[in-house]
């Protein structure tokens, strides 16, 4: 008969659990302008990496150019037509103050002639405006850095508005849902959100393992969230931890990126409970019984 003495000490929880590695954002990048596709960056191709700001592709620029030059000069005349209305506004006060008598109405002073003269030149304004933005977006900029997950054109295609273009991810975060029993929330704190709460409470460490090429390789992150939902089928919450950083090299050169679709197993640090004896798993008889030896 083996024996084991017993002592009471502190004991850290964990809860094990897995998931897929996913990115915390996910985009279509989506032309707002038709043309011919003139130009893409290297980058621009399935798992290219780019960074916030880089022009991804460039769309034909020419008729949009010609459309800026087209509103300048709309915008020039309009300005001469209220120059002049403002001249024939002056001459007509002048006139009617040396020939006329009692108050002379709007038209005569041509004041709805000049308002509508000062309304040409803010439309004019405007479609000016409406140009240049719409030149500026035959260049397409990536709104944050990523990677290509997929695109969709290429070199000597032609897009329409709002067609797309290519499928993007961010590369600042990764994100795990790890599925969680209600058993196993009674062992770990996690960041619940409450109605008016702000929701921004620190959640439990994570270790992240995985085999990959024959080697075991390690991550940690941190549990940032649960999500609003119990999944009505396996009636498991899911907890959503992020790893930041997934594609910089880290301490071990070995080790490969955190990339989107890898499988990993996760523990959770849990609570911390107190005077607990910790017997191996051999000392149980059925599920919740042990020998003791008193004496």
């Amino acid at each position: 008969i083996r024996t084991q003495r017993v002592t009471l000490e502190d004991l850290a929880l964990t809860v094990t659990s897995q998931g897929t590695v996913s990115p915390r954002t996910e985009s279509q990048l989506i032309s707002e302008v038709s043309g011919r596709v003139m130009w893409v960056s290297p980058s621009f191709a399935s798992g290219g990496f780019f960074e916030n700001g880089t022009k991804l592709l460039e769309v034909d620029p020419y008729d949009y150019e010609r459309g800026v030059i087209q509103a300048e000069a709309d915008l020039a005349r309009t300005k001469l037509r209220l120059a002049e209305e403002e001249a024939e506004a002056v001459v007509a006060l002048k006139e009617w103050s040396q020939l006329g008598n009692g108050n002379a109405n709007a038209l005569t002073l041509r004041e709805p002639q000049l308002a509508d003269a000062q309304a040409a030149v803010t439309a004019a304004e405007s479609n000016l405006e409406t140009s240049r933005r719409n030149l500026e977006r035959t260049e397409i900029r990536a709104p944050y850095s990523g990677r290509v997950r997929q695109k969709q054109v290429d070199v000597g295609q032609f897009v329409t508005t709002g067609s797309v273009v290519a499928s993007i991810y961010s590369v600042d975060y990764a994100e795990i849902r790890l599925p969680l029993t209600s058993n196993d929330l009674a062992y770990v704190d996690l960041p619940l959100d409450y109605r008016g709460s702000r929701g921004n409470r620190e959640g439990p460490l994570v270790t992240l393992k995985t085999k990959f090429a024959g080697e075991e390789h390690v991550w940690t992150g941190r549990i940032t969230r649960t999500e609003g939902e119990i999944d009505p089928k396996s009636r498991m919450v899911h907890a959503v931890a992020q790893v930041r950083n997934p594609y910089a090299r880290g301490k071990d050169s070995n080790r490969p990126p955190l990339a989107v679709g890898m499988y990993v197993e996760a523990e959770i640090a849990g609570k911390t409970v107190s005077d607990v004896a910790i017997l191996p798993r051999l000392a149980l008889r059925g599920d919740d019984q042990i020998s003791v030896a008193d004496g």
